[in-house]
């Protein structure tokens, strides 16, 4: 059945409080959805986001971030008063429009501390409950932020040796001594899962599917690089010995260095991939897609040695394959996922998405980028198959209209033959590029929002390769018009992506 749905991140949902949240607005956001014809809506990670505000860089790969928390939803609980949120208001100020994630670090967590305080959560069969549920993963997490806490924020790394090693004592010591801290990071996490779990049954009653995002890697400053040491490629110290990222190429000469830590995959076997199947487990809590991210990198993975300023240095690794994906499927037979194969892909990667029986993805743009020769016709919307996800652009690409005004001038010329556009029709070759996705033969077709809106990139969500300015694009109030939900669902309908019954 052919569907559509629409990507944009929680954080960038309007609001009052300098960051979407799981308010009344998302709420808001899910009715136009419903409206406008759509199946799906299509989020980032929504981890605790570390160094760079980077959703793909989390202190747990389990854990929820407390930024999330609806204040609004506290207020309804009596734990803060709506004179109090007040004074952290941003909606009308100047920068409004763009998540100050130092300005939340310094005002958010003071009304949720207050609110921790208020609280009578510890009493309640359904904390208990929670905390139960997630016995395998919250302790862990909750002691990693007080810990990090207790050292002004630093990194996992510049932690005293026996508490960054784990070491039972330590780990101990210091739990007697944090445990007030301890507990409200839990109830933090209670919160987020609690107003989660209302938002989701909500766009369930209304027809509308989560699709989620699951990064490949961990953070090295996560609860889980912490706790699960023997999952990772270390030296003899416990350090890292290497470092994910992607080769140089025709987009980077330097290639890229992320920095993560690279799995242990023979280690991940021989445990018959426990960590990975709780981990999506946890993931089948949250979302009803899931989209892996990077998925050649379990066919073969760029291994670069730790410390290298470039990945000049790195080299291919056979990734686990199947075997993962078997073993996910063992224990969740109804698995839905979304490969995200983009980047370099080969016929074994090929090979990996058809055996696993999950959905490709195509990008439009990229059926225009003259640097990726040998893929891109692959991308072109009538080489799409039936079983793939189309996108006009993700969260790492440029917006349709910026994309249009910094592509080459022959990129551009066969861009605007290709779609019967003219000079200056700039506006009108960004809704041909739309409609263009909505009628590819892709099963699902997916739009990020600013190109129904038709904005250039001041609207970007990120920049890959950069460490700031990301992550912070947030819709102003009043751009979801009922003309733009009318455009879309004829649209929708038109090409025959409409739900059932409608």
């Amino acid at each position: 059945m052919r569907k559509s749905g629409i990507l944009l991140p929680v954080f960038s949902l309007p609001g009052a409080y300098g960051i979407g949240t799981f308010s009344q607005e998302a709420r808001d956001f899910i009715d136009f959805l419903k409206e406008a014809g759509q199946s799906c809506w299509q989020i980032l990670p929504v981890g605790p986001t570390g160094s760079g505000d980077s959703p793909y860089q989390t202190f747990s790969t389990f854990a929820g971030n407390p930024y999330f928390i609806s204040l609004e939803d506290l207020i309804g609980q009596g734990l803060l008063t709506a004179e109090e949120c007040g004074e952290i208001a941003l909606e009308g100020q100047e920068g409004a429009g763009r998540v100050d994630y130092g300005l939340l670090y310094e005002r958010r967590g003071i009304l949720l501390r207050r609110a921790y305080g208020r609280s009578r959560h510890a009493e309640t069969d359904d904390f208990r409950r929670f905390c139960s549920d997630n016995a395998y993963w919250l302790p862990d997490y909750c002691l990693f932020m007080a810990v990090k806490g207790a050292h002004a924020g630093e990194g996992l790394d510049e932690w005293e040796d026996p508490i960054r090693r784990h070491e039972p004592e330590a780990v101990l010591a210091w739990t007697e001594h944090l445990r007030e801290e301890i507990e409200y990071q839990g109830w933090l996490q209670y919160e987020f899962f609690r107003q989660w779990k209302a938002l989701r049954a909500y766009a369930a009653e209304r027809g509308i599917s989560i699709i989620g995002d699951v990064p490949i890697y961990v953070s090295r400053d996560s609860a889980d690089f912490w706790t699960h040491p023997d999952l990772f490629q270390l030296d003899g110290t416990g350090r890292l010995s290497a470092v994910a990222g992607c080769p140089p190429d025709g987009f980077s000469a330097d290639g890229q260095v992320w920095g993560n830590p690279l799995y242990d995959w023979k280690r991940h076997e021989e445990t018959g991939f426990d960590w990975w199947i709780r981990r999506i487990g946890q993931c089948r809590r949250l979302y009803d897609v899931i989209r892996l991210d990077h998925f050649r990198g379990f066919d073969q993975y760029f291994s670069i040695p730790a410390g290298d300023r470039t990945a000049a240095g790195g080299h291919w690794e056979q990734g686990p394959g199947m075997k993962l994906f078997e073993a996910l499927r063992a224990a969740w037979p109804d698995l839905t996922c979304i490969a995200e194969d983009l980047g370099y892909v080969t016929d074994s990667v090929r090979r990996l998405v058809q055996d696993s029986g999950f959905p490709g993805t195509r990008v439009l743009e990229f059926a225009f980028d003259s640097r990726d020769s040998s893929n891109r016709f692959s991308y072109m919307p009538y080489n799409c198959p039936p079983g793939s996800v189309m996108y006009t652009g993700t969260h790492d690409n440029e917006t349709l209209a910026g994309w249009l005004s910094s592509i080459l001038p022959e990129e551009k010329e066969e861009v605007m033959a290709f779609f019967a556009a003219g000079e200056g029709e700039e506006e009108v070759l960004v809704d041909r590029m739309v409609r263009t996705a909505l009628a590819s033969p892709s099963d699902l077709c997916v739009i990020p929002l600013q190109d129904y809106l038709g904005l250039g990139n001041e609207a970007r969500i990120n920049r890959p390769s950069t460490g700031s300015g990301n992550w912070q694009w947030r819709l102003e109030k009043g751009l979801l018009t009922e003309a733009l939900r009318d455009r879309i669902r004829s649209y929708t309908s038109l090409y025959g992506r409409l739900p059932a019954g409608e």
